[in-house]
């Protein structure tokens, strides 16, 4: 691979640029919930629609290969940023309109798209500018500043939104003014990377390869995804192992925001944000932590079961709070904080298993069939959870959920892993 003789330091652009890539993901997933929600729109329809905003980043790798010929990741990746600027401040202009939501829902899928985009072009950069040793250094940097994105995402910004509508008895103004200084860091993070993101030697291949070749390997590679040994029983762990958690994750921050008399706990937006923004996503991470380091320990298998039990059975808070409907912030948090413990901590398995399927040749572009359907068992559950809490109600809602993690422990026993999968190999180096 030809790389250019001088370049900036990664230290220069790989923070910013993974908090670029994990910021409007987290707005398009999280954010937009607790923003609809607040502004009066029904459960049923958040979750519809919302979930909707999952398909880019489904049919990612249909247009990966497309990225890849057209243009150069860099440019890519600076191109996306101005577009999702421009989508924030497209998402403020929508909301004063009286259709605002059914606007600000398009632009929001412009949003997911440009994200998505940028996902492609930027890993795809990170991977050619670095080298193994770079790209093994760094890993932990770029995982840090998407986390960083997840908490500012979730939690400052969501306190911000709150705290501006509290203030001015308006929560719509808290949103536009928390989406216009979205669109203005987009501003200033586009001018920063045009500036440090190294100039690459590479061209687009558009004349190196004929189209109908590059889709003729991309038809293979998928083939051979599909090829693989038990992918039937693989498919179904990718949908079936999240199938609680996705339903939970469209209707626990409305349970938080509605009134009491409405079976929710009566929160504002900024205790919210406060919640899953700061203490979720603290115990998010350290539940992570605490997975990589125990299956590299002892290997995947031996906590393949404490996995799946730690990202469903968590879950039976939500029933405790929505029974008791507690005031106490203290105590939601609490709640919220086991919950996201225990998801970190089982979502590394889904993650490992991941890996493990992707293992062999096409490895970069099996592991993004299997992100896709990753977000396919996210999309497709969360549509109707909506129209079901509506129906249930939130006590017998949350108790669903505690049912809908059955086919979690199904897909889990159906799964065929090497027995020393993950685990540090006698001699091997840290």
């Amino acid at each position: 691979m030809t790389r250019p003789a001088r370049t900036n330091s990664p230290w220069w652009w790989v923070p910013s640029l993974y908090y670029a890539e994990g910021l409007p993901y987290v707005v398009v997933m999280t954010v937009s919930v607790v923003m609809y929600k607040s502004l009066g729109i029904s459960n049923s329809a958040i979750a519809f629609y919302t979930s909707w905003l999952y398909l880019p980043w489904v049919i990612k790798p249909l247009w990966s290969p497309v990225v890849d010929v057209l243009s150069t990741q860099r440019r890519w990746v600076l191109l996306a940023q101005l577009l999702i600027g421009a989508a924030f401040a497209g998402v403020a202009l929508t909301l004063p309109a009286d259709n605002f939501f059914r606007y600000s829902l398009a632009v929001f899928w412009l949003l997911a798209l440009s994200s998505a985009t940028h996902d492609i072009a930027a890993d795809g950069f990170y991977i050619s500018q670095l080298d193994d040793h770079q790209q093994a250094w760094f890993v932990g940097i770029r995982s840090t500043f998407y986390r960083l994105a997840m908490i500012s995402g979730q939690g400052l910004l969501v306190v911000l939104a709150g705290f501006i509508g509290r203030t001015t008895d308006d929560p719509r103004l808290g949103w536009m003014v928390t989406f216009y200084l979205l669109a203005g860091l987009f501003v200033l993070l586009f001018a920063w990377h045009a500036r440090k993101l190294p100039a690459s030697n590479e061209a687009p291949r558009l004349d190196m390869i004929s189209l109908r070749s590059l889709f003729g390997q991309f038809a293979e590679t998928v083939i051979s995804f599909f090829q693989k040994p038990h992918i039937v029983s693989a498919l179904f762990f990718l949908l079936a192992y999240r199938f609680a958690e996705a339903q939970l994750v469209k209707l626990a921050p409305p349970f938080l925001l509605d009134e009491r008399a409405a079976g929710g706990l009566g929160f504002d937006t900024t205790q919210v944000g406060i919640a899953y923004g700061t203490v979720g996503i603290v115990m998010l991470t350290l539940g992570g932590i605490l997975g990589g380091f125990l299956c590299a320990r002892d290997g995947f298998r031996n906590w393949l079961w404490w996995m799946v039990a730690a990202i469903n059975l968590p879950n039976a808070v939500y029933i405790l709070l929505a029974f008791t409907q507690p005031q106490s912030q203290l105590l939601v948090n609490a709640a919220v904080g086991v919950e996201q413990f225990g998801y970190g901590f089982g979502f590394t398995a889904y993650m490992l298993y991941m890996i493990y399927i992707s293992r062999g040749e096409h490895s970069t572009a099996h592991f993004a069939i299997c992100t896709a359907f990753m977000a396919l068992g996210m999309m497709l559950p969360g549509m109707f959870s909506g129209e079901l809490q509506e129906a249930l109600g939130y006590q017998w809602f949350f108790v669903w959920i505690l049912v809908a993690t059955v086919p979690s422990f199904i897909a889990a026993s159906l799964i065929r892993v090497d027995e020393n999968f993950g685990r540090k190999r006698a001699g091997a180096e840290v």
